[in-house]
């Protein structure tokens, strides 16, 4: 008698220990489904700002700006294109500045958006020069 309290004494005391462990297995992760769908929205904001910087570069004005400057939008194209997700978030709120000051109805580039053009310009070029 006293030996099989003993014994399960030891096999209860044996699932105590154990049972944190087992519990402590299962799965705290986000699901593979949240994860792609984060993934995504990564992806799609970045290929946005991409797009939102690529088309303020083909403006007609920014292309005059950029020739009074002497800077080549060329390489500032090719900057936008292997820019990391920060750089390119940057440089993306700025050209939003920019696109809304020129969509603005503005049929004349005042001093402030000049600027901007150029900051927007510089910025790009400093990343590429910097790589």
């Amino acid at each position: 008698m006293r030996r099989t309290y003993v014994w399960m004494s030891v096999v209860l005391l044996s699932m105590l220990v154990a049972a944190p462990r087992i519990l402590a297995q299962a799965s705290h992760a986000a699901p593979q489904s949240a994860i792609d769908a984060a993934l995504q929205q990564h992806v799609a904001t970045t290929d946005a700002d991409r797009d939102m910087v690529q088309r303020l570069l083909e403006r007609e004005e920014i292309k005059t700006v950029a020739g009074q400057a002497g800077i080549d939008l060329t390489k500032a194209a090719g900057a936008v294109a292997t820019m990391n997700a920060e750089e390119l978030a940057r440089v993306a709120a700025q050209a939003r500045q920019v696109d809304q000051a020129l969509s603005g109805g503005q049929s004349r580039i005042t001093i402030s958006t000049t600027f901007l053009i150029i900051g927007l310009l510089l910025l790009i070029v400093l990343i590429l020069a910097l790589k």
